[in-house]
């Protein structure tokens, strides 16, 4: 049987007795003057004014992790942002098309271009990195040139700037590449490039 003189159990000792754990005011999303209070220790993020926040079953989830405002210090926050306009890029790897240093519209107008050149000259010089990455368009082009139906000919006249070219190049192909499968250019290496030392290189038809 318990002695009268122990000390009666209440919530405001509970409360007294646990660690003191400060809060910080949130706007909410759904409505732009109320504010919410979340508890936050040190280890947390600093949650800065004007973040878009979700009630979920913690409250601090966010709703949008791209709508992230790029000077956040929290590295938490920042770290599920991978796309191109935040701080953490996701890695490349196996990733083989070569972007020489190009969006996607301008490299293919440069590869259409030096194809085009390519075919019309025969041989052409230019930088490595640009030689490999148009050699397989001139092999296509010469494989649906040796296909010689009317499909394959317009899909080389939407690659190719020159008409004059296309139609010379189904007119002959037979006769240059008939018995060869594969192998149609070759790259062979020059000097750098005077002024800024790029490695260059001659490619031509075989």
């Amino acid at each position: 049987m318990a002695s009268a003189s122990c000390s009666v159990w209440s919530m405001a000792s509970l409360h007294s007795a646990l660690p003191q754990i400060s809060t910080a005011k949130v706007s909410c999303g759904k409505s732009p003057g109320a504010l919410s209070t979340f508890p936050t220790t040190c280890s947390q993020v600093s949650v800065r004014r004007g973040l878009t926040l979700s009630r979920s079953f913690s409250g601090l989830a966010v709703a949008n992790p791209l709508r992230i405002k790029q000077d956040v210090d929290g590295f938490d926050l920042a770290l599920g942002v991978v796309n191109n306009g935040s701080r953490f890029f996701a890695m490349r790897h196996g990733r083989r098309v070569p972007k020489l240093n190009r969006p996607p519209d301008q490299r293919k107008a440069l590869l259409r271009g030096l194809t085009t050149q390519l075919l019309k000259h025969g041989r052409i010089k230019t930088t490595q990195a640009r030689a490999k990455a148009m050699r397989k368009y001139v092999e296509k082009m010469i494989t649906l040139a040796k296909d010689g139906s009317l499909h394959k000919r317009r899909q080389a006249l939407g690659f190719i700037y020159e008409k004059q070219i296309v139609h010379a190049l189904f007119a002959e192909v037979q006769d240059r590449y008939g018995e060869r499968n594969g192998g149609y250019t070759r790259i062979i290496r020059t000097l750098p490039r005077r002024g800024d030392n790029a490695p260059m290189a001659y490619i031509e038809l075989v």
